[in-house]
């Protein structure tokens, strides 16, 4: 399980840093691409398996569906660790996510997101403010 709060930085060769217990999670192979809110998503292997089935089984005929998995897909890279578990973040990849040298990487179960650390400090103060209006719908849910 993928869990946790890390702040790392990005060298000058834009080089990222996962925590050494996060890559035991991970594996060997992991999959980089765009994720949503400005941050990038980490997938395992296995975990980026099913999500592209699931992407799979989406509908082409709906416009927000095909620019969806176009999202995710077109700029998705395969990612290896280095010898100091590091891993290359294309230039593409880190325009998109806005990073700059402060990094928060961010384990949501199945994943990791990459964040910038001011823009991930935002979307926290944005989510607790809110934390009773998602607490009410996990509630509808059944989830709490």
């Amino acid at each position: 399980m993928l869990i946790g709060e890390f702040i790392h930085s990005i060298d000058v060769k834009k080089r990222l840093a996962i925590p050494a217990r996060l890559r035991k999670e991970i594996g060997e192979r992991s999959f980089l691409t765009k994720g949503l809110d400005k941050c990038l998503f980490l997938h395992p292997a296995k975990e980026w398996e099913g999500f592209t089935d699931k992407l799979t089984s989406l509908s082409v005929g709906q416009s927000d569906t095909r620019s969806l998995v176009r999202q995710f897909l077109a700029g998705a890279v395969e990612v290896e660790f280095d010898g100091l578990g590091r891993i290359l973040i294309p230039d593409y990849l880190k325009e998109f996510a806005e990073l700059k040298k402060n990094i928060a990487i961010v384990g949501v179960l199945n994943r990791l997101e990459i964040w910038d650390l001011d823009n991930w400090n935002k979307y926290k103060i944005n989510a607790d403010k809110n934390a009773e209006m998602i607490a009410e719908k996990l509630g509808e849910l059944g989830l709490i």
